[in-house]
This record gives structure tokens, sequence and C-alpha cells, in this order.
């Protein structure tokens, strides 16, 4: 596995680096050799904030946490991580599909500019069909509350986002 360490407001010391190298290093029996982590140490105030991001076999693993402590936020991503893996790949086996059916994708966030609304950010990513159950589990992957993608059953644009009581929602076109 590789790295990109990336510091924000802070150096990155041989001891950070040799920390995140350890600790995401652990994963990296899940991941082909090739795949590279991508590591952001971030300072504001008092906030220690490590944000990783592991694009793999079209999907992308994420997790970001803060704490007082830089190496304690560390050690609480890798937590987050390794869960997420185990609950990806459980979900994978169980329903026994192919990894076909899950987007290449970067995560997106869109706004519409009208009368004082100001798009503050734009993102383009590629679509590709999913069914609405890999959409969920790549939305809950990225930690996001909705997720945008093209449904395999229907060919339209359809969306599922999270609602209260760990439950999901669709949204589909009505044409």
């Amino acid at each position: 596995m590789k790295f990109v360490i990336i510091g924000k407001n802070i150096e990155v010391t041989p001891g950070l680096k040799a920390s995140v190298e350890d600790k995401i290093g652990k994963l990296s029996k899940y991941f082909d050799e090739d795949t590279t982590a991508h590591v952001t140490l971030s300072v504001i105030k008092e906030e220690q904030k490590v944000e990783v991001t592991i694009p793999v076999k079209g999907t992308i693993i994420r997790s970001e946490q803060s704490s007082s402590d830089m190496y304690i936020s560390i050690d609480l991503v890798e937590e987050i991580i390794e869960r997420q893996l185990k609950k990806y790949r459980n979900k994978i086996i169980d329903r026994h599909q192919a990894a076909g059916n899950i987007a290449d994708f970067a995560p997106a966030e869109e706004t519409a500019e009208d009368d004082g609304i100001k798009i503050v950010r734009s993102k383009k990513f590629e679509i590709k069909p999913m069914y609405p159950e890999d959409a969920c589990m790549q939305m809950d992957l990225l930690g996001h509350n909705f997720y945008v993608f093209i449904n395999a059953e229907t060919d339209q644009v359809n969306v599922v986002y999270k609602r209260k009581g760990d439950t999901y929602g669709l949204i589909e076109p009505e044409i």
C-alpha cells in the first residue's frame, strides 16, 4: 500500500508519518499493493483531524476523525475504516454480487445558483448503473446522507437517502 500524506496547518513529522503508515498499513491485507491511501492531517484551533480516502475497485473507502491528539485521531480513523471494510466485504459475500455493480465515482455536492444562492463548490463524477442496495452501501461507506446513481433496473437517475431510525429512502422519477 502506498501513502500520500498531506499536512494542513501542521508539519508532517517522521513520527506522524510512521504512525499513519503503521496504523493504516495494517489494513493493507484488504487492498492490492498498488492501492494508494490519501491521508490529510489538519489542525484547526485545538482540533486534530485525520481524513483518509482510499479508492478501491470502483468504490471509495473514506473516514475522518477528530480529537485533541493527532495520534488518537489516527487510531480512531483506522478503526472506522477497518469496520467499513469488514461491513463492505460481508455485504458483498452475503449477496453474491459481482464487483461490477459498484460505481466508480468521486463524491459530489452540487447546488443551483438562483437569487442570492451562491455555489461554493462543484464536482463532477462518473455515474455507472447500480442497484439501490449497492447505492446505499456506497453512501454508507462515504458517510453521506444521500447518493445519486443510475438504477441498473430502470436506467433512470435515482437518489437514495438516509431516514431516521437507520432506514433508507429511494427517490425515483415519475415519467
